[in-house]
């Protein structure tokens, strides 16, 4: 039986808004299911590749249940029954959706693969793919989140002959979910715009393929084709997908911000959160991997005038291993007693007396192959294997988190970081990437994610920042779960706005940590900062300090280097920013990402983004270098512009009813507020 979309809608709004947006999809014209299910052994009506759509099996409809908010639709076949729970937002046209499998025969079958959703139908079909356009999101370390737009024609697809292998596809196969590209994309057709998000905190895949006449896309999970995972079922046993969310627009602002709207009812948060501090980490152009006490006693009597709330450790507080070997050495997570001959007590108590809050990092899910502690302390079940052998990447072992001794023994470590050594913020780490495992590596990803949420009840608080090696675990899976996660580990200011410039379109502001390091040098990453004082307030401009801390405005401020060495007058732009970042939180609680040059790339002479509420604009405008004015268009017309950030450099710029025109001279960037009227 074909299941009409418009069954699938859950209210009369978001009904009009598909049947607008998605056309031949809501006409029950499309002829692909919405569910794609295979199991092992049978006879296929495709191949399956990278395109796993009408490959699988039939399934009937057999019934469905329609709520106020979420829709549950019921197939079946002789072996399996099938639901797909729909849920639906008050505040936006986005939809979350999973699907659920169990086994009704009497004997096992095994579901290699299992949509989570397939939408087919899409806007005008294979005849249209001159004119559809697929925006994806390329990652990879120090530039994340760099969207590349091309039609379905550029990529290949063929208007004129139908099916086919011909695909556009993108699997995540490992535990860094976010290393090539994030799990989302956005299609255009016209001045329609479909925006999907796939939520995994490791495998996922997308695919969009041509079929029959239409364009088919296929969300979902780890499987037998992506992360060499597949699931036995015994009889009355289930299994459940990942979560994906889809939402429709008819812009690219329109559509980010019905994603936006979404991922404000999913995000994690907690008490301590709550106004969204300024948060300042000493690793960046500062200690890098070798704090020590001394060094912390000298920069946090600085970083308190500053305005910055918690003071964090980085790597390094643990073990007795140099810095720039002490990774293959890391696990038991117990003090340096060569680095805090006082212990880290003594300094996270100093901090406290100075009125900010202590932090400490920690890499949880690895131990170091010469972590000769933890090695003993471990059974082989401890850790993650691949061809029966344990895997190991720059040094580390990855461990296990169904096996409970890593739970026991982590649990009392993130104690001890808390109760012993004074730990407020806990910055939690993972710096490499698992691939697949013979173990579920799924089901390890969910019983990581268990654990973090019960270490955020056992120490309510205490704020708990996901970090992977910068923004290798962007994803809304993980996001659920924490408050703020690193978008970069970018170390260079000038680049860092061509990826600040883009990143509200992939985690809310409120989430979106982004370095503001004022006091950068010359020196190799990792090396000490070789320069004094004098050095630093003659060779840092105003509009370094500047433009470091635009970078960090529209998000969250992870403020580093050694600002102890600023003059005044460089120390007051900095907390000039920090007192403007504070007056925005409430801002960044409802406001929705705005991009009205659209997205930036690396290379680009400016950048422009900006959050919009009912009434306002806050715009922040970056110019790579050189004399150059940058105009911005704003359809939703100029009252008056006034500048937000920095208020005592001098701004030229002027406007119009419907544009503001920027003249910069050199690297350089500021911040507006606009006045908008509609």
């Amino acid at each position: 039986m074909q299941f009409k979309w418009k069954q699938l809608s859950f209210c009369e709004e978001n009904e009009k808004i598909f049947v607008k947006n998605f056309g031949t999809a809501t006409e029950n014209k499309t002829r692909s299911p919405f569910v794609e299910l295979q199991l092992a052994g049978h006879d296929h009506f495709g191949n399956v590749a990278e395109k796993p759509v009408r490959c699988s099996e039939t399934l009937r409809y057999v019934s469905h249940i329609a709520e106020e908010s979420r829709l549950t639709v019921t197939q079946a076949n002789e072996q399996c029954e099938v639901n797909t729970v729909l849920q639906a937002f008050g505040d936006c046209n986005a939809v979350q959706i999973y699907t659920e499998v169990r086994n009704v025969s009497a004997e096992p079958v095994t579901v290699e693969i299992l949509s989570a959703f397939v939408l087919g139908g899409l806007f005008g079909g294979r005849e249209s793919v001159g004119k559809t356009y697929f925006t994806k999101f390329t990652q990879g370390h120090h530039c994340e989140c760099q969207p590349r737009r091309f039609s379905l024609e550029e990529y290949g697809f063929n208007a004129c002959v139908d099916g086919g292998e011909k695909c556009l596809t993108h699997k995540n196969v490992g535990s860094w979910s976010t290393k090539e590209e994030l799990p989302q994309g956005i299609l255009e057709y016209d001045d329609k715009f479909l925006m999907f998000q796939i939520e995994s905190n490791n495998h996922w895949q997308y695919t969009l393929s041509a079929q029959k006449g239409e364009l088919v896309l296929f969300l979902g999970g780890a499987g037998t084709f992506c992360g060499n995972e597949s699931k036995e079922l015994l009889p009355n046993e289930k299994m459940r997908t990942v979560s994906v969310a889809l939402a429709c627009g008819n812009s690219l602002n329109s559509v980010i911000g019905e994603m936006t709207k979404y991922r404000r009812h999913v995000a994690g948060r907690c008490a301590p959160d709550r106004h969204l501090p300024v948060i300042f980490n000493e690793y960046m152009h500062l200690s890098w991997d070798s704090p020590t006490e001394e060094n912390t006693r000298k920069v946090a009597p600085t970083v308190a005038k500053s305005g910055a709330e918690y003071y964090v450790i980085d790597c390094g507080w643990h073990n007795e291993e140099a810095g720039n070997i002490v990774y293959p050495y890391v696990g038991q997570w117990r003090e340096s007693k060569a680095r805090f001959p006082h212990g880290v007590r003594a300094t996270t108590d100093f901090i406290r007396s100075l009125g900010m809050k202590a932090g400490l990092w920690i890499e949880p899910e690895i131990i170091g192959v010469k972590c000769e502690e933890m090695l003993n302390f471990c059974d082989e079940d401890c850790f993650l294997h691949r061809n029966g052998k344990r895997i190991a990447v720059m040094g580390r072992y990855f461990l296990n988190f169904s096996a409970p001794k890593v739970i026991d023994y982590l649990s009392e470590t993130i104690r001890r970081m808390v109760e012993e050594y004074g730990a407020e913020y806990i910055k939690m780490d993972y710096n490499e990437d698992a691939g697949f495992a013979d173990e579920s590596l799924s089901r390890d990803r969910v019983a990581y994610l268990v654990w973090v949420d019960d270490m955020r009840r056992r120490f309510p608080n205490v704020l708990f920042e996901t970090c992977s090696s910068g923004g290798m675990r962007m994803d809304y899976e993980t996001l659920k779960h924490f408050s703020l996660v690193s978008t970069s580990d970018q170390t260079d200011y000038r680049l860092y706005p061509y990826i600040a410039g883009n990143v509200l379109s992939t985690v809310l502001p409120e989430q979106a940590a982004v370095w503001n390091y004022p006091v950068v040098g010359e020196g190799v990453i990792g090396e000490p900062f070789s320069h004094g004082k004098d050095w630093v307030q003659h060779n840092i401009s105003s509009e370094q300090i500047v433009m470091n801390t635009i970078n960090a405005l529209l998000g969250r401020m992870h403020l580093a280097s050694h600002i102890e060495f600023l003059s005044p007058a460089q120390f007051a732009l900095v907390q000039e920013g920090i007192e403007y970042y504070n007056r925005l939180t409430p801002v960044k609680k409802t406001a929705l990402p705005y991009f009205p040059l659209g997205f930036t790339s690396f290379g680009a002479g400016q950048a422009v983004c900006g959050l919009k509420t009912a009434g306002k604009i806050y715009l922040a405008v970056w110019n790579s270098g050189g004399e150059n004015t940058v105009r911005v268009p704003v359809a939703e017309g100029i009252r008056s512009v006034s500048l937000g950030y920095p208020k005592a450099l001098g701004t030229d710029f002027e406007w119009t009813n419907h544009a503001l025109s920027v003249r910069f001279h050199g690297i350089s960037a500021r911040l507006f507020e606009i006045e908008i009227t509609r």
